[in-house]
């Protein structure tokens, strides 16, 4: 009868640990979705003003094209891609990047100017033109044009700033569709008008 009693509180001791270490599994493993979960500290807010060098990873698809106008051509391309700080902070790192462009080749006027959307993993977001003929003397480096920001939703409300960039060509994509590939550096200053 003892011998029987035991076993069943081993048994029973045994069918807890299963479960604490099942529930540790789940918990572990459990997509985050963005939330903060358990302990963790809460998010910190963003400086009031800042600067921080970062690029976007790139990837061009043309949507549209007007190539037979007789004096040069012009098309619209969507970007999609990624951000990442180089200093390895938060601000401007691991956002998805989408933007607009209207590249324009007609007889001595050569531009792409642009309107792009940063999402950061809580889905706020930051807006920003580009303007390829806005050039930043004092950057030499940053010799493709300039960034405006002009706005944002959440954590990045009434954000407003100036990006120069520039342009590094990657190798080309593979396949058909007119795909190419380039990373943007951006050397960002930014403040929040609230």
């Amino acid at each position: 009868m003892k011998a029987v009693k035991v076993r069943s509180r081993l048994d029973q001791a045994a069918t807890l640990a299963k479960t604490i270490i099942l529930t540790g599994a789940v918990v572990a493993l459990a997509p985050l979705g963005g939330q903060r979960v358990g302990l963790a500290a809460p998010d910190t807010p963003l400086p009031q003003k800042g600067s921080a060098p970062y690029v976007t990873h790139f990837v061009f698809r043309p949507l549209l094209s007007l190539d037979d106008t007789g004096v040069g051509k012009a098309s619209v391309m969507e970007a999609v891609g990624t951000t990442q700080n180089l200093k390895g902070e938060k601000m401007l790192d691991k956002m998805s990047a989408r933007c607009v462009a209207l590249n324009v080749e007609l007889n001595d006027k050569k531009y792409i100017d642009g309107v792009c959307v940063l999402t950061d993993s809580g889905g706020d977001r930051i807006v920003s033109t580009f303007d390829t003929r806005e050039i930043d003397k004092s950057q030499p480096e940053m010799s493709c044009g300039t960034h405006f920001i002009v706005g944002g939703t959440g954590k990045y409300s009434g954000i407003t700033g100036k990006e120069p960039f520039a342009c590094h060509a990657m190798p080309e994509v593979a396949g058909p569709g007119g795909y190419m590939a380039m990373d943007i550096p951006h050397n960002t200053v930014w403040e929040f008008k609230r």
